[in-house]
């Protein structure tokens, strides 16, 4: 008596070309759904023509295209001789007859989108409520098929005893020997194959297989380990297929839930995709004729079997857990450089989609965690340069676009609802502008549409594809694909991703291999776009400013050819800028921040770029003064002064010739040319400013030039770096502030100065003046001087003269002489108290051993007596009284400077004092020389006061 069957399985039987003498010749098509899984997998191309009566034609599995058989003998004849049974299952695909079954079937009908029942969704989205018809009028697939459910079968009679346990014996058998002859194999796959027919209604099967799932495991695995990966010369490759598709539609899988299972699916994946293609399987069988098998054939159908097998996995797959499991196994074939392999794969997941979208029934908790990865690669196949994949690949995209949809919906609660709408009404509108052919054809329409649909952390598994893409230097054509993946999806989904930093890592990694001009364009274009948010600039530079300086070639491209609209570059360049101005509050005394470093690097290959150009014009005060603070902070310091963090350079790696100083003073340098300053260039160039700006000592001097430079040159920047350093000459290290004073001071010279108000200006200074830093005691005192030539200002300033009379008695000789600078041109307006106080401290001046300080506090001795009232000469008569015989003896002096000028002082106090002094006393020639000279003068001195007026 035959042993009933579940009506699964006679699919997978019907893909043999003969059935086993424990079957029923009548199970071939009893019980079985009206979708053929044989058809499926041998299916025509998606078309809306009607497929002309006439002989059934073979599915090319190589290319998915069909091609008429005529392998031997008619093909209704075959499957006429198929219907009534075979005496040998050996007689598959032998050179006399071919069978492969390709009953008709509804799949070969029109999928091209149906759009015309979506009006209700442009007129108002948000207020309809989802169905199943809204996924499936937007995809194109039937809601027949999707809402189909199986058959249950029932016991159609008592079972055969005797059958079952001698098959159950025959299977025991195998596990506790050997199975040696192709013949044996296939005897114990059929055996087992028929055995889980009886699983329903069968406890002693039910309990024999479950209780030896690890031995037949074993046995497959031993069994697909004997078969030869480079030919094709048996079937058992192909009923092992048929035979785990037979457990797994009575829900026994083989190939979940342990390592050993997992190795199995590997092996087997492994065994029918990495074959040799059809073309070297022919000519092998031509140079080694093996038997009475058509190797074209057998391949087939033993592929068919295998898509088979991976499609009755995801039959029922309520939480998508085996198609999970099915992507991971063939994720690198799908990637395989090899056209073959990657077309065997492409056409082996088309069908596992076609058949899940078929078939689909979700629920909660959703275990396919690799949307974005799976979405992206199979996007990537669709530009694949061999034809047959990216056909492939279209006609799963259309399937995965309904699984994905009917994901969303199972995942998306009420609150979310309207989000998935909107989402569905965008999907719409972008299918109604192409064909099917059209829109899978190019990537870029591909990502807009699943870009709706994909939450951030899928959207991150779609970009890092992409970019994996990139790598494929075998294929340019998917080298552009991914480009256009990846422009795309971040144009459209820019504001959802979450791992930047990853993401830009990998791009910057994946630099170096992209040789394609637009591709590279496409990559920097991301990283602009990216930048130019500003939920990710920070992010961004952050991790451009995480690589070795100098930059190599390629980071140097990126920094220079940044891509963002006008309005987002000032907000870029100001946030680079900001990650150089951060470093200059730390204290001096520490390492310096390798950010430091990298971020003026980066300065400069964005001058040097010029793509940030109305940027660097809007922003040149904040940029120069940040790029001169930095020089400040870098003189003197090599890379080891820096805190490079660890495994970014290798010693080999770090050139004893890149200083933090160097990238400080190109970055300037570029910054002047970019912004035509090429006069304040040319002027640093003549007076050796750059020198300057690098000594220790003389760095003030160097800023000095240049703010003077651009003072002269272009006044109106020079105003503009003016108003800018008044609330920034308080911030920052000592540096950061001395190199600020620096070039504010210097600026004071312009008339613009003295609409500052006092509270920036004179007060400031004032501060200065009072400074434990003799650098800013003297660069008070230069302000000073400058703002002094304004008439408005100088009673502001008298109130400093205390402060400033104090510091006639510094031991720096710059402050000392700045001091009596500014006193000589406020003599005039002292008072009496203030002017005797000054002039006995200029007495104690008189001799300083520094000539120019000698000679200017007699200078300024001279000016205090001219500008003594005639009411108050007796005050002062005694302190000229007592400067006469210093004075005369200065005139003597060996530095001509301090004798003319003592001379000269002489005269003034001999006319204040009404005295004529002789001629001899303004004699040049040293006393020593002239005797009788040095007597007339003595005399002169020695007389009464009366006989020298």
């Amino acid at each position: 008596m035959p042993l009933p069957y579940r009506g699964r399985g006679s699919r997978l039987a019907s893909s043999r070309g003969a059935s086993t003498s424990v079957h029923s010749p009548r199970r071939a098509g009893r019980g079985a759904p009206s979708s053929s899984h044989a058809l499926r997998l041998t299916r025509r191309r998606h078309s809306s023509e009607q497929v002309p009566p006439g002989p059934e034609p073979q599915a090319d599995f190589r290319s998915g295209k069909w091609l008429q058989e005529h392998a031997g003998g008619d093909a209704r004849d075959s499957q006429q001789t198929a219907r009534a049974g075979m005496g040998s299952r050996h007689r598959i695909c032998s050179q006399e007859e071919v069978v492969i079954p390709c009953d008709s079937d509804n799949d070969s009908g029109s999928v091209d989108l149906q759009l015309s029942n979506l009006e209700d969704i442009k007129k108002d989205p948000s207020s309809l409520e989802l169905t199943d018809s809204d996924i499936f009028d937007i995809t194109g697939l039937s809601q027949e098929s999707f809402i189909y459910s199986y058959r249950h079968l029932t016991q159609q009679g008592p079972d055969n005893e005797a059958n079952v346990e001698r098959l159950i014996q025959s299977i025991q058998e195998v596990f506790n020997g050997e199975l040696q002859s192709e013949f044996e194999k296939l005897t114990f796959l059929r055996s087992l194959s028929s055995l889980s027919q009886t699983l329903p209604y069968d406890e002693t099967t039910e309990s024999f297989i479950h209780s030896h799932i690890t031995d037949i495991v074993h046995v497959l695995n031993m069994l697909i380990e004997e078969e030869p990966l480079h030919s094709l010369f048996s079937s058992v490759r192909q009923e092992v297929f048929i035979t785990i598709a037979n457990l797994s539609y009575q829900d026994i899988h083989l190939l979940f839930g342990s390592e050993d299972r997992a190795d199995l699916f590997s092996l087997i994946t492994k065994s029918i995709i990495a074959l040799p293609s059809v073309e070297t399987l022919i000519q092998l069988q031509e140079i080694m004729p093996s038997g009475s098998y058509n190797t074209e054939c057998l391949y087939r159908q033993t592929f068919q079997a295998f898509s088979e097998m991976l499609q009755s996995l995801v039959v029922k797959d309520p939480h998508l857990e085996n198609l999970d499991t099915i992507f991971k196994q063939m994720d690198p074939w799908l990637q395989s450089t090899k056209d073959h392999e990657r077309e065997r794969a492409t056409a082996s997941m088309a069908q596992v989609l076609k058949c899940l979208s078929r078939h689909l029934s979700l629920k909660l908790p959703l275990r396919f965690q690799r949307l974005g990865h799976f979405v992206a690669l199979m996007a990537l196949l669709c530009g694949d340069s061999v034809t047959e994949v990216a056909e492939e690949a279209a006609e799963g995209m259309h399937c995965l676009l309904h699984v994905t949809l009917r994901l969303k919906c199972t995942i998306y609660d009420k609150k979310n609802h309207p989000n998935l709408r909107r989402a569905m009404k965008k999907c719409q509108e972008l299918l109604e502008l192409y064909s099917i052919k059209q829109f899978y054809s190019c990537p870029f329409k591909i990502a807009q549409i699943f870009e709706a649909f994909l939450n951030s952390n899928e959207l991150f598994q779609f970009v890092m594809t992409t970019l994996d893409g990139l790598e494929n230097l075998k294929h340019p054509c998917t080298q552009k694909s991914a480009g256009e993946l990846l422009i795309t999806m971040v144009k459209n989904a820019e504001s959802r991703f979450e791992k930047v930093p990853e993401i830009m890592g990998v791009i910057c990694a994946r630099l170096s291999i992209i040789s394609q001009p637009r591709v590279r364009r496409q990559i920097i274009n991301t990283v602009s776009l990216f930048i130019s948010r500003p939920k990710y600039t920070d992010i961004v530079i952050g991790h451009l400013l995480c690589h070795p300086v100098p930059y190599d070639r390629h980071l140097a491209e990126l920094w220079r050819t940044l891509e963002v609209e006008l309005p987002s570059t000032t907000w870029i360049l100001w946030r680079l800028l900001r990650k150089l101005q951060k470093c200059h509050n730390e204290p001096t005394h520490e390492k310096m921040a390798y950010v430091a470093v990298a971020a003026t690097d980066a300065l400069y290959e964005v001058f040097v770029g010029n793509r940030l150009q109305a940027a660097t014009f809007r922003l040149f005060p904040q940029l120069l003064m940040t790029l001169l603070i930095q020089i400040h902070h870098s003189i003197g310091l090599t890379m080891s002064d820096v805190a490079v963090p660890s495994g970014l350079y290798t010693e080999q790696e770090m050139s004893s010739e890149v200083t933090p100083l160097c990238f400080a003073i190109q970055a300037t340098k570029s910054l002047l040319l970019r912004t035509l300053c090429w006069q304040e260039f040319n002027i640093m160039e003549k007076n050796k400013g750059w020198t300057l700006l690098e000594g220790k000592e003389c760095h003030l001097q160097g800023v000095s030039l240049l703010a003077n430079a651009l003072l002269e040159r272009n006044h109106l920047l020079a105003h503009k770096v003016m108003y800018l350093l008044v609330p920034l000459l308080n911030r920052g290290n000592d540096k950061h502030k001395l190199t600020s004073a620096g070039f504010f001071v210097e600026l004071l010279q312009s008339p613009v100065a003295r609409r500052l108000p006092s509270i920036y200006s004179i007060v400031r200074l004032k501060d200065w003046l009072h400074h434990g830093n003799r650098v800013f005691k003297f660069l008070a005192l230069r302000g000073l001087r400058y703002l002094i030539k304004h008439q408005d200002m100088r009673e502001d300033i008298r109130s400093l003269l205390p402060c400033i009379l104090d510091l006639l008695c510094e031991t720096d000789e710059k402050i000392v002489l700045l001091a009596i600078q500014i006193l000589l041109q406020l003599v005039g307006t002292m008072d009496f108290t203030t002017l005797t106080a000054m002039m006995k401290t200029l007495f104690t001046l008189f001799g300083d051993v520094r000539s120019d300080v000698h000679r200017l506090s007699m200078t300024l001795f001279g000016a205090s007596i001219k500008s003594v009232k005639y009411t108050e000469k007796k005050g002062v008569e005694n302190q000229v009284l007592d400067s006469l015989v210093p004075l005369l003896l200065y005139s003597q002096d060996e530095n001509d400077a301090v004798a003319e000028e003592s001379r000269q002082v002489l005269t003034i106090c001999a006319q204040f004092l009404k005295w004529k002094l002789p001629q001899e006393v303004y004699c040049k020639d040293p006393w020593y020389i002239s005797p009788s000279e040095a007597g007339t003068v003595c005399k002169f001195f020695v007389l009464p006061t009366a006989c020298r007026v």
